[in-house]
């Protein structure tokens, strides 16, 4: 038997991959989010360092700068801030002498920052070009203050925050993985408990399995169920095959073993002739017993999954009844009621006409002398095949009736095996019909119900 991958590994593999792709579009969201966050964070540090240089420089005409502003400077995030402030001519009024380079100096309008990326002794900043209207020391027109700082600290703040987020990210995914593993364990516990039940059952035991199963394998359930009944009916029938065959063919045979040891030791050819005859009758019996005994222990084991042939009863019927040569010969009239359309069923057409077969067997069987007539109707409605045996033989009292239909009963000695009513009730019943027997009927009258094809 090929070994699939275990459904425990189809679980986690069908679980996880989702889940490691939406952490990895989480991490990427979260990278974006800290490098915005640290973008606006420090954006607007220097922003505000920016305008309080341009405030104290017009006020104090580029000579100090105030302890508030030089607190706003210590202060901002990312370590040491440098400022730059030059006048329209482009005098340097303040700061540092040297400016990063690479900074357009056209452009833009009064009060509208603009930040940038630029070199500065070699390095990479991050900063803010601002300007103002402004009169310094008489010279009025547009200054311009520049506030810039190493983009390491930037940096090393988004590598902070995405560490921070990757590591509560690493957690979730390692609790998710474990709470997966173990709800996965969890959820096929109910398998388990159904594998050990399923152990449970042997030859001797193949009873239903009767306990709380999730809904998802509640169908495979109810197939084992049901293939469980059919092999439990399958066993229960040979067993019950052998057991009848044993009782029911051990004195046939025992006769026909007498009958035999009679023939042999006669004495005059009248008694060969005499015994001779008596020995074939017993084996006649014997044998219509032996295929009664077969063809009832294969009713008994079929299902309708075997009924795979689709057939017309008004064909069948006419050639299974209206065939039969008995009702020529023995003055019998046969009257078949049959309509013009076709009846399809889907059945076993051999078991069928045996099923047939034995109402004509049993008519005239235990229709007596009485017997004259026999009348067959079929009719389909309500999704169903209808057929109506009726003979107007002595018929079976209705408190036989239920006897009638058992195995081995005979009523009256009538020489037969006592299986031919048992026999029909069997092969309708695999075909998911049903067989009765008319009550209060004078003659005998019966139905068989089989279900159309749809």
């Amino acid at each position: 038997m090929t070994r699939a991958v275990s459904l425990r590994a189809r679980l986690i593999l069908v679980i996880l991959p989702p889940i490691l792709s939406v952490a990895v579009l989480a991490g990427l969201w979260q990278l974006n989010n800290a490098r915005q966050t640290a973008e606006q964070v420090f954006n607007k540090s220097l922003l505000a360092a920016a305008l309080a240089v341009a405030n104290d420089v017009a006020i104090s005409g580029g000579d100090a700068l105030s302890v508030r502003t030089r607190d706003i400077l210590a202060s901002t995030s990312g370590g040491v801030v440098f400022y730059h402030v030059y006048a329209p001519d482009g005098v340097i009024v303040a700061g540092y002498a040297t400016p990063p380079v690479g900074i357009d100096r056209d452009g833009g309008q009064v009060t509208d920052p603009t930040y940038f990326t630029a070199r500065y002794l070699g390095r990479d900043v991050t900063g803010v070009r601002l300007r103002t209207q402004t009169e310094i020391d008489g010279l009025q027109g547009l200054y311009t203050t520049t506030v810039w700082q190493d983009g390491v600290a930037r940096d090393g703040f988004v590598r902070d925050l995405v560490i921070q987020s990757l590591a509560v990210l690493v957690t979730i995914l390692a609790a998710l993985g474990v709470i997966v593993w173990f709800g996965v364990r969890l959820g096929l516990r109910p398998l388990l408990d159904l594998e050990q039940a399923i152990a449970q059952r042997s030859g001797e035991e193949l009873g239903p399995i009767r306990r709380a199963v999730p809904t998802e394998v509640s169908g495979i359930v109810g197939t084992l169920n049901r293939l469980f009944g059919q092999v439990s009916r399958s066993m229960q029938a040979q067993s019950d095959f052998v057991a009848n065959a044993a009782h029911q063919l051990r004195n046939p045979i025992a006769g026909v073993l007498s009958l035999a040891e009679a023939v042999n030791s006669a004495k005059t050819p009248e008694q060969v002739r005499e015994r001779s005859e008596d020995l074939l009758e017993a084996a006649r019996r014997t044998a219509d017993l032996t295929q009664k005994l077969l063809v009832l222990e294969r009713a008994q084991s079929m299902s309708q999954s075997i009924a795979s042939e689709d057939i017309d009863l008004t064909v069948s019927i006419r050639e299974w009844i209206g065939g039969d040569h008995r009702f020529g010969k023995s003055g019998v009239t046969l009257t078949l009621s049959l309509p013009q359309e076709p009846v399809m069923i889907r059945a076993d057409a051999t078991m069928l006409r045996e099923a047939f077969v034995n109402l004509t067997d049993n008519a005239f069987a235990h229709g007596g002398a009485a017997l004259s007539e026999v009348e067959v109707q079929l009719d389909a409605q309500g999704g169903h095949a209808n057929i109506r045996f009726r003979d107007n033989g002595k018929g079976i009292p209705d408190a036989d009736i239920e006897r009638a239909l058992k195995r081995f009963v005979q009523l009256g000695e009538t020489g037969t095996t006592g299986l031919g009513l048992s026999i029909i009730s069997t092969i309708i019943e695999g075909h998911d019909g049903r067989f009765s027997v008319a009550r209060g009927q004078s003659g005998f009258s019966a139905t068989i119900r089989l279900p159309l094809v749809a």
